[in-house]
């Protein structure tokens, strides 16, 4: 019996529904094992398909072509080391959520996801059955046990496995990004290596899909929960990991341990990933959004570059006659250090023909919220004639604060296909300006340098849509209002837990009372990265039509 096993680990990232072009993948990953001489390669969870695949699984038409195209790349991939690869699989007509291990030409064993995800971006309990709890399967003389994602963070598989005599554990996961998400999965393998004296490697797909973001980060445990390798955050990898037999039983033999970056750098990493496979998965070449000289709109306008180039970005600066100087310097500034093209393309006039028109109808009213809203509203109006115009991708640029509470006008400034900081309090984006204009990395194509210059960052924010307006006229001073946010939204905290933390009451309940009615805003709103367990969307998921308030 040999005392070595070679897998090559695919942390590769799928895209939706392209089962052909996720199938070359596993094809050309294949062939890399094959020539190293590996005996498996591994792919992440349901990677035929891509993930998350939400309701589209249970499309008849669509899991068949799944299961056939897995059919096909076992009888083509036939002459040469086995394949574990993830995809929905139908057995007495249940639809599961399958790990499949090819060998020899045909399927050789089916492992069946036992635990389903019914929280935060999951709803498998609606999508598929529960597989029973299995046994391992060989490849080989080897045996190896396969807990299919969330099967991980559960005792039961695992122990079960080892009981039935697995001499390993290979994780397949599609496990979404959030902040800190890596030494959640770490204390959850280290468990499983505890409980069953197996060495575990932990598998992950990377790459954007529609709000979710999969930072890879696979990484392999030897029994005792010591770490023996760990490949990087987001990159496209395909490894060869070796295990070995010895007297003490098998254990992976160590290699590359790739450091961790810090939560800004993963954050920002997370944001450019995410936007750049949005764009890049439905089709969009071309980016365009407002620049107001403001900070939330330079930060996404710097992740645009970094994650499509500054040739691909289009800025445009619209200003009125509330825009101020030092914003149109500050726009163009940020424009020209990012190497975009830029517009100018004033408002006044269209604004003076609405005003006109509704001249009649308003006859004897102040002006005020719906004169400024117009404002917002022909911004969106003409950054959309010029999305439609160019076919570029209009981006929308409101930060988490500003959703949670409704700060933003809708068919105004939310217009846009996509807004990767959507679940960044506006605290974080000071805090991430700043660690952009101090860091470059080679997957960023802007610019080395300060891109966000100082003033955009230090200034008071407004909107601008009235004479010396400022965003603390409506709302607490941000670090107050984030922190309110954070209990209310991200903790699913109460008013009197925001009173024990020291703010004052009249403050949270105009907090608390601003979510609950600009539901319908987000509900909405363009798509966003998510970075944290509490993102807008399917971590979320609350009533437009709501009277709940917290009196006690």
């Amino acid at each position: 019996m040999a005392d070595r096993f070679r897998i090559t680990l695919a942390q590769l990232n799928p895209t939706l529904g392209d089962i052909d072009g996720n199938a070359a993948k596993v094809v050309a990953a294949w062939e890399q094992g094959k020539a190293a001489g590996a005996d498996l390669v591994a792919f992440p969870e349901m990677f035929i398909t891509g993930y998350n695949t939400q309701d589209l699984v249970l499309k008849p038409v669509f899991h068949r072509a799944a299961m056939d195209a897995v059919e096909s790349l076992a009888a083509k991939c036939a002459d040469g080391p086995a394949i574990a690869l993830g995809g929905p699989w139908v057995d007495d007509g249940k639809l599961y959520n399958a790990y499949l291990i090819l060998k020899g030409g045909r399927i050789t064993s089916k492992v069946l996801k036992h635990h389903l995800p019914n929280e935060t971006v999951f709803d498998e309990v609606r999508l598929y059955d529960a597989g029973p709890l299995g046994g391992p399967y060989s490849v080989g003389n080897f045996r190896i046990g396969s807990p299919i994602c969330e099967d991980g963070w559960h005792p039961d598989v695992a122990e079960t496995l080892e009981e039935t005599g697995a001499e390993f554990l290979l994780i397949p996961n599609g496990s979404p990004y959030f902040r800190n998400k890596y030494d959640v999965r770490l204390n959850h393998m280290v468990a499983r290596v505890v409980e069953t004296g197996l060495p575990l490697i932990y598998l992950n797909m990377v790459g954007g899909q529609d709000d979710q973001v999969f930072d890879g980060a696979s990484f392999g445990l030897n029994p005792g929960g010591e770490l023996a390798f760990r490949m990087p955050v987001f990159d496209e990898v395909v490894s060869q990991v070796d295990l070995e037999r010895g007297d003490d039983g098998w254990r992976i033999v160590p290699a590359e341990i790739v450091p961790q970056p810090d939560v800004w750098e993963q954050d920002y990493r997370a944001m450019v990933q995410s936007l750049r496979d949005y764009m890049g998965k439905t089709g969009f070449k071309k980016a365009v959004l407002g620049l107001s000289g403001g900070i939330d709109s330079a930060l996404v306008a710097t992740i645009a570059v970094d994650a499509i180039g500054a040739d691909n970005v289009r800025c445009v600066m619209l200003p009125s006659e509330y825009t101020s100087q030092a914003s149109l310097d500050d726009a163009e500034a940020v424009a020209k250090a990012l190497g975009v093209h830029y517009d100018h393309v004033p408002i006044s006039e269209s604004r003076a023909a609405v005003t006109n028109t509704l001249a009649p109808l308003f006859a004897g009213l102040d002006e005020g919220l719906t004169e400024e809203n117009i404002q917002s509203r022909l911004r969106g109006l003409l950054l959309m004639a010029i999305s439609n115009k160019f076919g570029e991708m209009l981006l929308t640029t409101g930060n988490k604060s500003e959703v949670a509470v409704g700060y933003a006008t809708i068919y105004g400034d939310m217009n846009g296909g996509y807004n990767p900081i959507k679940d960044l309090y506006k605290t974080r984006v000071f805090e991430t300006c700043r660690w952009r204009n101090a860091n470059n990395r080679d997957w960023m194509m802007g610019p080395d340098g300060e891109v966000i210059r100082p003033s955009v960052i230090d200034k008071p924010p407004s909107a601008e849509l009235r004479e010396d307006q400022k965003d603390s006229d409506s709302l607490p001073d941000y670090p107050v209002l984030d922190a309110i946010l954070d209990i209310l939204v991200d903790q699913d905290g109460s008013i009197a837990d925001c009173v024990a933390a020291g703010f004052d009451e009249a403050d949270a309940r105009k907090v608390e009372h601003l979510i609950y009615i600009s539901e319908y805003k987000r509900f909405q709103s363009a798509p966003g990265t998510r970075l944290s367990k509490r993102a807008f969307w399917l971590d979320r998921r609350y009533p437009i039509v709501n009277r709940w308030r917290d009196r006690h």
